[in-house]
């Protein structure tokens, strides 16, 4: 295990881009309404991606393609903060959609190859759930763009879904509430919708039953390797 007398970013660094991760969540409502939104919804992206660095962990090779997927990130979050649309955007959020879907991916690979439940662990399994939920919220926004109309009952001031009312309609079908306010009407965001549901109702079957199926089998503790997202490697060369 980590000294305790280590900083929390290296002790708990899952658990810290967790908290990140849902102050974004909570903030997001006050963003769009804020005068001041576009410039917080900037800073704040960019303490998650700066959180997502450490708890990505692993070796050379993952650093390195954290720091290639970020770069354009960054650009786009600061450079085209003022111009949200054009080819240049779309770009962006493809990235975003990449950087995301490297997060999930090593994150699924810590809770596979963890030796037993620690507060790392659990972090790691909501935060996975969280980013599924942000993975298709720019999904969903990058299909509004290019598919006019593959939304119903949006914002009239927005004329299409993004936003908050992209986050919210990817959260409510990610937990397959489904209130019918928002609805897919273009089949390839009805898809999408599809797909979210699907996959979140999925994901939480198999996290629990991996989390039962680690506790269960949990060799004894003097025996165990040091936890944490830096002892994964980066898989077999």
């Amino acid at each position: 295990m980590p000294a305790p007398h280590q900083p929390i970013y290296r002790r708990h660094p899952i658990a810290l881009f967790l908290a990140v991760v849902l102050a974004l969540l909570v903030a997001a409502p006050f963003i769009d309404s804020s005068p001041g939104g576009r410039h917080l919804e900037s800073l704040l992206a960019t303490v998650v991606i700066a959180a997502a660095v450490p708890a990505v962990g692993g070796g050379r090779r993952s650093l390195i393609a954290t720091a290639v997927l970020t770069a354009p990130i960054f650009f786009g979050y600061w450079f085209q903060l003022h111009r949200k649309e054009g080819t240049l955007y779309l770009v962006f959020i493809a990235v975003f959609l990449l950087f995301l879907g490297f997060v999930i991916g090593r994150l699924l690979y810590f809770i596979r190859q963890a030796p037993r439940v620690t507060s790392e662990v659990l972090s790691a399994g909501i935060s996975i759930y969280l980013l599924m939920g942000l993975l298709w919220t720019a999904a969903y926004g990058l299909v509004a763009r290019m598919v006019p109309g593959a939304f119903s009952n949006v914002s009239a001031t927005a004329g299409r879904l993004q936003g908050f009312e992209a986050l919210y309609f990817s959260f409510v079908t990610l937990t397959t509430v489904g209130y019918g306010d928002i609805g897919p009407v273009a089949p390839v965001a009805r898809m999408l919708a599809m797909m979210e549901s699907m996959t979140g109702t999925l994901y939480l079957a198999v996290l629990v039953s991996r989390l039962v199926s680690l506790h269960a089998s949990a060799p004894p503790a003097e025996d165990l390797p040091p936890a944490g997202p830096g002892a994964i490697s980066d898989g077999p060369s």
